[in-house]
């Protein structure tokens, strides 16, 4: 099912920027210039799929935030891309009655309402702009994919749809309700942009089959009236899968609590646990470097570094599930790999300066322009190994200064044992007490997952003497308390 996200929602997002008309291939003609406009929900959708030359590629010569300050360029199309909120809508009516562009599509990430829609109307009305607003779509666009198997709900606000919104105990009917029908709403333009009706599965008496049942209604809905049905008109994914419906698992976070505190040892859960990553983008602060700096001067600003871990990284794609050992073992024969090509064209271009004119050494002139030829022409693809290798020894040099320092290692494999039951080496108390080993959040993820894992909680008195070596290690103990009460 998830494989086919990312063949559907980059065709999806091309089709909006060409005014919602299929790009055609082979097209040889320039690409009409236009603007692209969207809000922050917007740009978190687009960011992980197009590069910035790739919407160039399309005409997008400018891409702006729909609330930053914007001039009238009033000769270009504006291609829309925004949510159907109050204050979005407001702007784009002020866009509207201020003239900025030539003509507006505009596309809502969810389907807007009927009022909102009578706005915009209006809005154009009174600014006699009707006719140059050419084309208002619902794209049912609203969840991020950062891969061709993965995809999340929502980017910004996330936190008003995570596991602590749901489970917070003085959360109202009504906040309740907001949270599940946001959800819902991401999940039924996951599977509009699909064009498959899924049969849902959940666990009962959870906030999973709230979300079904809501998502159930929905589809049914939109199924009851066949004319104006999503998914058997012409839509991007319509059909495509009628003759076999997906299945939909629906869970609760509460079945498995201990997995998201464990610390990771694969690459890409490395990479998300301890950098800052986000939208397959990885910040990196470096050291402006090791030179002293004169007294009483201002201490050098650290350079930040971003890179973009994408599908067409293929280094990333190999390696981002192997444990770390491998990755650093990777990087290093990638080096030796380019650093070998490299000495192979400069021997060439030493071999070409060959001297003396008889048969065997014009021989071998012309059998080593060949094989320079051959070398010169995979120079693109050589300088593109180098940026890789540049790019990975940088993000798994930045991961081991966090293993090293906080010991992570220690801590992955001594929660493999708790989580497996086997037999432990160190004494829990110890591991806390340590105060080389780990950040107290750290510290604070270890003793949860010992105290979800374990068949029979611990007795007051010990789990006393673990709340002050917890707390001497400088941990919050508000977490403790919120697993006590769920277990």
């Amino acid at each position: 099912l998830i494989g086919f996200i990312w063949l559907y929602f980059p065709v999806a997002l091309k089709r909006m920027l060409n005014f919602n008309v299929p790009p055609v291939k082979n097209s040889t003609g320039e690409p009409v210039w236009k603007v692209l406009i969207y809000d922050r929900f917007g740009q978190d959708i687009i960011s992980p799929l197009l590069s910035v030359k790739e919407l160039r590629d399309m005409g997008i010569t400018l891409h702006l935030l729909l609330h930053s300050d914007r001039d009238a360029i009033p000769d270009v199309p504006a291609v829309y891309f925004v949510m159907p909120t109050e204050e979005n809508i407001d702007r784009m009516c002020q866009d509207l009655r201020n003239q900025l562009y030539e003509s507006y599509y505009l596309n809502f990430i969810s389907a807007i309402s009927r009022s909102k829609l009578e706005d915009i109307a209006n809005a154009a009305i009174g600014a006699n702009a009707v006719t140059q607003v050419a084309k208002v779509f619902d794209q049912y666009l609203n969840f991020i994919t950062l891969e061709d198997d993965m995809f999340v709900l929502c980017n910004q606000n996330k936190e008003l749809v995570s596991y602590r919104a749901i489970n917070r105990p003085d959360i109202t009917d009504t906040e309740m309700e907001t949270i599940m029908d946001t959800i819902v709403d991401s999940l039924f333009c996951f599977f509009v942009t699909l064009g498959a009706i899924p049969i849902i599965r959940c666990s009962r008496g959870t906030a999973a089959e709230m979300v079904a049942v809501k998502l159930d209604k929905k589809l049914r809905e939109n199924l009851r009236d066949a004319r104006n049905s999503l998914f058997t008109g012409d839509t991007l994914g319509a059909g495509q899968f009628s003759f076999q419906r997906p299945l939909l698992v629906l869970v609760d976070r509460n079945i498995d609590l201990a997995t998201p505190l464990h610390h990771t040892w694969t690459y890409q859960a490395l990479v998300h646990d301890v950098l800052d990553f986000h939208l397959n983008r990885v910040n990196l602060e470096e050291s402006a470097g090791t030179e002293s700096t004169p007294a009483g001067a201002r201490p050098k600003k650290k350079n930040k570094k971003s890179y973009d871990l994408t599908t067409s990284d293929k280094f990333w794609q190999k390696h981002k599930g192997s444990p770390f050992p491998e990755v650093a073992e990777s990087v290093q024969q990638e080096l030796e790999s380019y650093r070998a090509q490299e000495d192979e064209v400069k021997r060439l271009k030493s071999i070409m300066g060959i001297e003396g004119e008889d048969e065997g050494a014009i021989s071998m002139l012309s059998d080593n322009t060949a094989k320079l030829t051959s070398a010169v022409s995979s120079l693109p693809e050589l300088l593109e190994k180098k940026r890789l290798i540049d790019l990975h020894t940088n993000v798994a040099t930045a991961v081991l200064e966090h293993i090293k320092s906080r010991k992570l290692d220690v801590y992955f494999e001594y929660e493999e044992k708790i989580m497996s039951k086997s037999t432990l080496d160190k004494s829990l108390l110890d591991m806390i007490s340590d105060p080389d080993a780990g950040t107290p959040e750290d510290k604070m993820r270890l003793f949860l997952i010992y105290y979800i894992s374990s068949a029979q909680a611990p007795s007051e008195i010990d789990l006393e003497q673990y709340k002050k070596a917890l707390t001497d290690a400088g941990c919050n103990l508000a977490p403790l308390t919120y697993i006590k009460q769920w277990k």
